[in-house]
């Protein structure tokens, strides 16, 4: 046999031969096949996690911190999800879940409300270190999971998984189907801006000064430092009717960004966030991005009482 094909094809981000297959057969929920890592896969990990240690001990929230000591993850190779959770669980009852792709809005913040946070288990290519659209394993197990190890923030994820569900009862009662979809719609782009703007590019008051919390800045060598320094950046306390009616493009460094004063400041917002959609405040939203697809759609509608 050639030396060749004893190597593993590796589980890169578009080239993933395991990952088509799930796909195919319709399974969204897999296992973690850390086998099929490469050298390059885990060389490329070794890379992101060097570059952007530095930033995170300059940059990012003391919870982080803790939370990357905590899980005791490798600097050298791609993480087993096992071992992850083995440090994860007994801190906030949080794991990770290794997931095929694109999960669906209503089932991915179901998974939140059960403490299981939906993980991408492929890696960028070497050549792509600095920006990838979409969720790779550097991106939820570096800049996503160590925040699950704060009580604290665990906790208000669990508070916005939950806001789905109220979501769906609530649009079940709304008669008219054209009315009914409009106003879930809104309701979606109002919560998936206000997770953008919080859980993924968050940042928070600190005695140092701003901090970063946000997993696209703690996973990103570039706007990491430039969400804190940049003159650019316009950063203001986080105000909820300005949140969910602000639209974001994902292809460039971010703008604008939020402040909060703490996890449980955060909390209480996800509170508020819930209480305006109970009095309808959330039915009629600023048009823009993102866009609700048919599958996130379709995900709460399916989930709403018959």
């Amino acid at each position: 046999m050639a030396a060749s094909t004893l190597t593993p094809a590796g589980l890169t981000t578009g080239e993933a031969s395991f990952i088509e297959e799930a796909k195919q057969r319709g399974r969204l929920f897999i296992h973690q096949p850390c086998e099929l890592y490469s050298r390059s896969n885990h060389e490329t990990w070794r890379r992101l996690y060097s570059r952007l240690t530095p930033r995170w001990h300059r940059y990012a929230n003391e919870a982080f911190l803790h939370g990357i000591d905590s899980l005791c993850l490798s600097p050298n190779e791609v993480p087993r999800l096992d071992d992850v959770n083995r440090f994860l669980c007994p801190l906030t009852g949080f794991k990770a879940r290794p997931v095929s792709g694109y999960v669906p809005a209503f089932l991915f913040f179901d998974c939140l409300r059960q403490r299981q946070f939906p993980t991408t288990i492929t890696l960028r290519c070497a050549d792509k270190l600095d920006y990838l659209p979409e969720p790779d394993i550097f991106h939820d197990i570096a800049g996503h999971v160590p925040m699950h190890t704060d009580p604290a923030f665990a906790n208000a994820l669990v508070r916005f998984g939950e806001c789905a569900h109220t979501a769906a009862s609530l649009v079940e009662s709304i008669a008219d189907e054209r009315e009914r979809i409009l106003a879930l719609k809104s309701i979606i782009r109002a919560m998936a801006r206000f997770f953008w703007f919080t859980v993924e590019f968050g940042l928070m008051q600190s005695p140092q000064g701003i901090r970063v919390y946000g997993s696209g800045l703690l996973s990103s060598f570039g706007e990491i430092q430039h969400a804190v320094e940049s003159n650019s950046v316009q950063r203001y306390p986080l105000q909820l009717e300005w949140a969910i009616n602000q639209s974001f493009e994902i292809d460039h460094y971010q703008p604008l960004l939020f402040v909060v004063e703490s996890f449980e400041h955060l909390y209480d917002m996800v509170n508020e966030l819930e209480l305006w959609m109970k009095e309808g405040r959330l039915n009629n939203v600023a048009p823009g991005d993102p866009a609700v697809n048919e599958q996130d759609l379709q995900s709460f509608l399916a989930a709403s009482p018959k």
